[in-house]
């Protein structure tokens, strides 16, 4: 097969000399109104077009090289005092898989457990091009699964109003849960 970046021929769908040159992660913080850190690890703009293979057969393979190249080097590098958890924002198998799954899926190591299938979003309407007006008439109204469990990681793959981690984090906080930080892969307001 041939690299999608270079075209080189590569057993990768992403040649390695291609993640090494254009996918290698940076640190990009910022907080939600709440005081929430959010942890992203790429710009929106230097992505966004492998972000929209999400929806795509492809876009399996391509959210997993992503995920290995920023949320599993992040969980191998961090340390907290007593294990967490990792819970994706909505992580519905929508075709055959689910990319903010993929993304928590990756954070498994010695100190962070994911578990899928615990925030569902009740409104399935897209936010993807949308207005913060349109997002916040149209909140993600979310159900939350009960899990044992107090400190964790909020997962989702993109950040642009902050709005939808805001509402999860709500619904977790009324359930006794505390939400440490946010990660995302990218972050609209840092391209």
């Amino acid at each position: 097969m041939k690299c999608l970046m270079c075209e080189s021929l590569s057993l990768k769908h992403i040649c390695n000399r291609c993640q090494k040159l254009y996918l290698s992660p940076k640190i990009y913080k910022r907080y939600l109104p709440n005081g929430t850190q959010i942890i992203s690890f790429y710009k929106y703009e230097a992505i966004k077009d492998l972000l929209h293979t999400k929806h795509t057969d492809i876009g399996f393979h391509i959210y997993n090289i992503l995920a290995k190249n920023s949320f599993e080097k992040f969980a191998n590098e961090f340390y907290f005092e007593e294990n967490i958890l990792s819970i994706a924002i909505d992580d519905n198998v929508k075709g055959d898989y689910s990319h903010t799954a993929i993304l928590n899926h990756h954070l498994k190591s010695k100190n962070i457990k994911p578990l899928y299938s615990k925030l569902r979003a009740q409104n399935s309407a897209s936010y993807s091009g949308k207005s913060k007006s349109f997002r916040e008439l149209n909140p993600r109204d979310f159900r939350l699964k009960n899990f044992r469990g107090e400190s964790l990681i909020l997962v989702d793959d993109i950040v642009t109003t902050g709005a939808t981690l805001s509402e999860a984090i709500a619904i977790l906080q009324s359930k006794g849960k505390e939400v440490l930080f946010c990660l995302t892969l990218c972050d609209v307001a840092n391209s």
